[in-house]
C-alpha cells in the first residue's frame, strides 16, 4: 500500500494489488471506478506497435476529485482536481506513458487551456511539444521535463504533452484543470505519438525521434521550474494551496491575462 497523505495533502492510499486508489472519508471523485486507458486503445502511438502486447491496462484517471465540503468552492472557482496512475513497465521496450493531448482554445480568446501537473509517487518525464498554427506534423519547440515526488510541472498554452513513467515504481499524480475542458488526442494519434518515444536501455533511457514529423527539433532537456506566483511550489501539495488560496489557480481559468507569465516560463526553464 502506498500513503498518499503526505505528497497529496488528502486521505488516499494506492492499493497496487487492486491497482485502485482508496478514497479516505468524506473525500469523493465524480466516478469511483476510474476510467481506463488500455494498451488496445492506444497500441498505434507506441514506437513499435507490432511489439505492443504484454500488458493490459497502462493508466488510471481519476476525475472530479474533492473532500465534499470542498466541492462547490472547487466548482465555483471553475477548477477540477483529478488524479492519474501509470503502471510501470515497457510496451516493445518503450516506458508506458499516457496517450498524449493538446487541449483547445479557450471560446473567445486566442489562447489554449493551460494545465498543471504534481508528482505524488514515482517519477515522470513530461514530454511538452509545441506546433505551428496549423500544422500539427510541424513541431516548434520540444521539451522533455523530469519530475519527483511534490515537484509541480506547468503546461503551458500552445503545449500538448506525453507523461511518460521511466521508473519501477507506479506513477501518481493529481493536476488541476479548467472543469469541463476536453483533450485533443487527435494530432498525437494522426503522428503515431509524440515527438520523440523513449525506449528503455542497460546505461540511460534513449530517445527515438518520432519520423512522422516534417519539422522535428532537437529534445531540449530541462528541470522543474518553481513559480511561486502560480503555486508552483516543490513541497506544498496543489489541494492544499486551493485550501490556503481558492484564487491560486485562477491563471488556469484565465490563461488569457497571464501571456507575459507563461512566455517567460518557458525562457526560464534551465535546458540543456
Amino acid at each position: 500500500m502506498v500513503d498518499l497523505y503526505k505528497s497529496s495533502g488528502l486521505s488516499l492510499t494506492w492499493d497496487p494489488g487492486e491497482e485502485r486508489i482508496i478514497f479516505g472519508e468524506g473525500i469523493t471523485p465524480e466516478e469511483y471506478q476510474p476510467e481506463i486507458r488500455r494498451l488496445q486503445d492506444i497500441k498505434d502511438v507506441f514506437y513499435d506497435a507490432s511489439q505492443a502486447y504484454g500488458m493490459s491496462n497502462l493508466y488510471y484517471m481519476y476525475r472530479g476529485v474533492s473532500v465534499d465540503e470542498d466541492a462547490p468552492i472547487i466548482r465555483q472557482a471553475g477548477l477540477r482536481f483529478d488524479l492519474t496512475v501509470l503502471s510501470p513497465g515497457t510496451i516493445g521496450g518503450e516506458y508506458v506513458k499516457t496517450a498524449g493531448h493538446y487541449d483547445p482554445y479557450k471560446p473567445g480568446t486566442s489562447v489554449t487551456w493551460p494545465e498543471v501537473y504534481e508528482v505524488l509517487n514515482g517519477r515522470a518525464h513530461y514530454l511538452i511539444q509545441s506546433h505551428f498554427p496549423g500544422h500539427p506534423d510541424q513541431l516548434e519547440k520540444v521539451i522533455l521535463i523530469t519530475a519527483k515526488p511534490g515537484d509541480k510541472v506547468l503546461i503551458p498554452p500552445r503545449f500538448g504533452h506525453v507523461t511518460i513513467n521511466p521508473g519501477n515504481d507506479y506513477l501518481i499524480m493529481s493536476n488541476w484543470v479548467a472543469d469541463g475542458v476536453s483533450s485533443l488526442h487527435n494530432p498525437f494519434q494522426q503522428m503515431k505519438g509524440g515527438a520523440y518515444y523513449e525506449l528503455q536501455s542497460e546505461e540511460v533511457p534513449v530517445f527515438v525521434p518520432n519520423t512522422n514529423y516534417s519539422k522535428l527539433p532537437a529534445l531540449e532537456r530541462c528541470s522543474v521550474t518553481t513559480m511561486e506566483e502560480f503555486s508552483l511550489i516543490t513541497g506544498l501539495p496543489f489541494y492544499s494551496a486551493f485550501k490556503e488560496n481558492n484564487q491560486a489557480f485562477r491563471f488556469l481559468t484565465h490563461p488569457e491575462e497571464y501571456n507575459a507569465v507563461f512566455e517567460s516560463y518557458i525562457d526560464e526553464l534551465a535546458c540543456s
